[in-house]
């Protein structure tokens, strides 16, 4: 991902159904897209999301920032994944499961984290939930917010095998 990407980033994020499945309802402005991604790349190994030549949606492997998991592992390395498939035609194609199955794979073998974590997994959000517990994530926690949707999401955890 690259400050060349803004135009597609900034679509993605203002597309009211890509952003209720992100968990995100309303979408960002062009400035505060441009402040999440500028923050979260300090962290982060950020990524445009391809399908045959063409940008399709974006993904991160982040350190974790979220204190309700940081003070249950403080001795840990752990990360979180993060991953919006932009383009709506695309959903529900596994490409999602295999963009995060590799950075799954690269976190745990170069990055040597001690666990994964899919963050803030809305359960109503069945692909995405789907998604995780295919990759072998299990739920770590569970959330309840008081929306008009009624909102139930899930820490889902996946650590690294001994080998």
């Amino acid at each position: 991902m690259t400050e060349d990407d803004w135009e597609i980033l900034e679509k993605w994020n203002s597309d009211p159904v890509v952003m209720y499945y992100a968990g995100d309802v309303g979408g960002y402005s062009p400035d505060m897209v441009r402040r999440i991604y500028r923050g979260v790349s300090q962290n982060a190994f950020c990524f445009i999301i391809e399908f045959k030549g063409k940008p399709i949606g974006e993904t991160w492997l982040q350190k974790m920032n979220l204190k309700r998991i940081l003070v249950k592992f403080p001795d840990e390395d752990i990360r979180r994944v993060d991953i919006m498939i932009g383009e709506k035609k695309l959903w529900g194609q596994g490409i999602g499961t295999a963009v995060v199955g590799m950075l799954v794979d690269f976190g745990f073998s170069e990055e040597h984290a001690d666990a994964i974590l899919g963050c803030d997994v809305d359960k109503s959000n069945v692909r995405s939930f789907k998604m995780f517990k295919r990759l072998g994530f299990e739920v770590f926690s569970e959330i309840k917010r008081t929306t008009e949707e009624g909102m139930e999401i899930h820490d889902m955890i996946l650590r690294r095998r001994s080998t």
